[in-house]
């Protein structure tokens, strides 16, 4: 795909370059909170590798007051939409909104209507399990109990167990932009006879099982589609990067209550046109239908820095006390490796402490567009605007699997109390949060961004682990290689 057309990066000394928009932005976010802390990200001279204090920044920055987080929010988004920009070859670069200004091209609406059966209660696949009912009220307390989820993932589950025709979203269309996403809800809410909008690239090969998939459930599929005889899964899809027009003229006249679903994934820097995009077309799709009409839908990555409150610290701080079998190993290896390998996660005491999960092979372009869905998440609910936002856990999806070093560190992560779900536990128990808080919503904030983004967490044991996730990946990934062999 082309780096100068569509959604794009600016110009900067003749090249479109990634590290200093990026650089510019997460300084332009922190400037009026925290200025100390935008210099020193203008300075940063190797953004690659020095981009992760300056994302830590953006969290700490934000701790003393949810104006001070939201300040930080709306800036960092006012700085994408301003970055950020609209290319066309044949014109200058325009700015980012005159994206719709441009001609859409004609597409019409194509329904798939399944012929399953309608799953009739929530059950969530396990370890080659379907569990439903007090079997998965009590897998879910086993999270709880062993770290890997926050204790308010509970009666969020329980809820929607409790109320199965919630499963179904009536009078709601769910659009999943990122229809094809390993994570995303699609497939759940349609075997649970939901009504769902898919945008997604047009390739027939992505499409075809899409379309196969939906026939064989209880739900409703909605497809834009290019006029003509082919079949459908040639004429599916739309392009976010390049036709965002036509992506946003087609959302925008889809009939009753929209729920808005990010779930867009691309590698490099693509992620963060991507994620411009769909920020973009939110922006728009909120200009032109009433209040309260358009809800949000955001997958969190639960490699990312977050605030995290002061019992998982506790619960990180007696782990690390109760690893005295480890002593023996831990005590060399941080002697030998300068204090990098098995480093405390928290300061005894913190609250909130400051998980930093970030797994430096992803890089700062992923960084930033997940944080572009962050931001929009916070300024939104604040804006009274019904808001899904929860972190996932550790995924084996193939983006991850298809990276050696971090499908190593997956498999060898449980020796450090982290658990690796499988996509379709994943998927499953997201789609049946996104339930809840659509059917429950709109949800006031609990007083801050970060106590939002903390309630129903699901992060695998990052945040309650003994030791700092990336002191510890490279003994994970090690153990991985061995255990594979």
């Amino acid at each position: 795909m082309s780096e100068s057309t569509g959604v794009v990066f600016p110009l900067v000394d003749g090249r479109r370059s990634t590290a200093a928009t990026g650089r510019t932005i997460v300084a332009d976010a922190l400037r009026r909170v925290d200025p100390i802390g935008a210099n020193a990200t203008e300075r940063e001279t190797n953004w690659r590798a020095g981009y992760l204090v300056h994302f830590r920044r953006l969290v700490e920055a934000g701790l003393p007051s949810a104006e001070a987080a939201l300040t930080i929010a709306r800036d960092g988004l006012a700085s994408v939409h301003t970055r950020l920009q609209w290319g066309d070859p044949d014109a200058a670069d325009e700015p980012l909104a005159r994206a719709f200004g441009h001609p859409p091209a004609p597409v019409a609406t194509e329904e798939v209507r399944g012929t399953g059966e309608r799953e009739p209660d929530l059950s969530v696949p396990y370890r080659g399990e379907r569990l439903r009912g007090d079997a998965l009220r009590r897998q879910v307390d086993a999270w709880i109990a062993a770290g890997v989820a926050e204790p308010s993932l509970a009666d969020v589950v329980g809820e929607v167990i409790d109320h199965p025709e919630w499963l179904a979203l009536p009078d709601r269309t769910v659009v999943v932009l990122g229809a094809a996403a390993e994570m995303g809800p699609l497939r759940s809410l349609l075997r649970w006879g939901g009504t769902v909008a898919a945008v997604d690239l047009p390739r027939p090969g992505l499409w075809e099982p899409l379309l196969a998939e939906a026939g064989e459930t209880s739900g409703r599929l909605l497809v834009p589609a290019r006029p003509g005889d082919r079949p459908l899964a040639a004429r599916a899809g739309g392009d976010l990067i390049h036709d965002l027009s036509t992506v946003g003229s087609w959302v925008a006249g889809l009939d009753g209550h929209l729920v808005l679903g990010n779930y867009v994934y691309a590698d490099g820097a693509m992620n963060v046109r991507v994620s411009a995009a769909v920020d973009a077309l939110t922006e728009h799709l909120r200009r032109l239908r009433p209040p309260g009409e358009v809800g949000m839908s955001f997958l969190a990555t639960p490699t990312d820095v977050f605030a995290v409150p002061g019992d998982a610290v506790e619960a990180s701080v007696e782990s690390h006390a109760q690893r005295r079998t480890s002593k023996a190993l831990r005590v060399p290896l941080r002697t030998l490796s300068g204090g990098r390998l098995l480093r405390r996660n928290y300061v005894p005491g913190e609250d909130p402490g400051i998980n930093d999960s970030v797994v430096t092979q992803q890089g700062p372009n992923y960084l930033l567009a997940k944080r572009i869905q962050r931001w929009r998440a916070a300024v939104a609910r604040d804006e009274g605007v019904p808001v899904s936002f929860h972190i996932a856990p550790p995924t084996r999806t193939r983006s991850v699997v298809k990276n050696r070093a971090l499908a190593a560190a997956y498999a060898g992560a449980h020796r450090f109390g982290i658990e690796v779900f499988e996509p379709g536990t994943s998927n499953t128990l997201m789609a049946a949060l996104l339930v809840h808080d659509v059917m429950t919503g709109p949800r006031p904030s609990l007083g801050h961004p970060w106590v939002d983004e903390a309630h129903a967490a699901v992060h695998g044991g990052l945040w309650r682990a003994a030791y700092d996730p990336r002191s510890a990946l490279g003994l994970a990934a090690l153990l991985g290689f061995g255990a594979s062999r």
